[in-house]
Parts: C-alpha cells; structure tokens; sequence
C-alpha cells in the first residue's frame, strides 16, 4: 500500500477526472492487491514518481474502484496508462522493467502535443460526416 509520503496518488472515481484531465502528464497503474506481477511492478512505479517530479504517478486499486477499471476497458493487470493533457497516448498490459518504463516516460515527453491534436480533431471531424 501507498504510505502517506509516496510520489503516487491514490486515484478513485472521485478524484479521477480532476487528476488526469489536469492538463499535465499522469501515468496510471491499474492493480490489485492479489497481483503478484502487480506487487512486483509496485516498487518500479513508485521509484520512477520519485525521480520524475514533473509527471503526476497515479494508481488504480481496480477491486476497490472496479468502476474505473470498467471505465478504461481493464482486462489484464497490472495496466500502465500514459496521459498527456487528457489524452491517452499509451495503455497497455504488463509490468515494465525499470528501464522500459523511463523509455516510455521519454517517448511520451517527446510527443508533439499540436500534432496530436490536429489528429484527434480531424478523427472527430471524420466521425461526424460518417
């Protein structure tokens, strides 16, 4: 479990929205506490909010918020779910080494936010003429 001086924050269906459409960049881990690769994920997660200060580490107890989980589509956990100003750009299955993890945190720091965007809106755009 998280202590009270932990880089995460505990997200439920309360503070959710507020956290990740924060306009910042929010990595969510989806868990539980039965998981082992979830416990074994833990202390890589935990340590990456501690060296990057700048991105808000958030985590999901999918049996305590299972709305969430249902929400997001979670079918496997642990979960790692990269957002960057609302917009999810990673979402994948699996516990990542250490060093996947930073690689992750950089290629999501190096999105071009413009470019996504103008995509996001012309997928709308083409959504509605359909």
């Amino acid at each position: 479990m998280a202590d009270s001086n932990s880089a995460t924050v505990e997200l439920t269906t309360e503070n959710f929205n507020e956290v990740v459409g924060s306009g910042g960049t929010v990595l969510v881990d989806f868990w539980a506490s039965w998981c082992g690769p979830c416990r074994q994920f833990a202390p890589v997660f935990d340590a990456a909010a501690e060296k990057h200060e700048d991105i808000t580490f958030g985590k999901v107890d999918t049996e305590a918020q299972q709305q969430l989980a249902q929400a997001f589509g979670i079918s496997s956990i642990p979960t790692l779910m990269a957002v960057r100003e609302g917009v999810v750009l990673y979402a994948q299955p699996g516990a990542l080494p250490a060093a996947a993890l930073e690689d992750l945190i950089g290629q999501v720091r190096d999105v071009d936010m413009d470019q996504v965007r103008a995509e996001v809106a012309k997928q709308q755009e083409q959504a509605e003429q359909a």
